[in-house]
């Protein structure tokens, strides 16, 4: 089990940048791969960013690739979200995601979650 604790949401404008935390803690810390999801009303979940914990592979969709940076600090046991360039459409309630290290990132699941944290982004 690990529990999970996003913050640094808020409202920004187009252009702007902003950095999302997610603060992990529980059994088997270093055993898991980190990964962030965002979610608008009316639209499924969708799949932002991910990280291997201890290899330091990362894997960005396409959309947000080039804008967005996910980093881990293992010391500090958070991993981050930095997020560039930010467009109205990023507008979303950003999730923080954990699962047991697998050998491959992109097919990684993940089976923890944390509460999500708001970012909107206007024009």
């Amino acid at each position: 089990q690990v529990h999970l604790v996003e913050s640094g949401g808020g409202l920004v404008q187009s252009g702007d940048s902003l950095r999302l935390s997610c603060a992990a803690s529980g059994r088997a810390f270093s055993s898991y791969a980190m990964g962030w999801f965002r979610r608008t009303p009316g639209k499924e979940r969708e799949f932002v960013a991910a990280i291997n914990w201890s290899g330091g592979s990362t894997n960005y969709a396409d959309s947000v690739k080039g804008r967005f940076s996910v980093s881990r600090d293992n010391a500090k046991k958070t991993v981050y979200l930095q997020m560039n360039s930010l467009k109205p459409e990023d507008t979303a309630v950003y999730y923080c995601a954990a699962g047991l290290l697998e050998p491959e990132l992109v097919t990684q699941r993940f089976d923890y979650w944390g509460q999500g944290t708001q970012v909107t982004v206007s024009s």
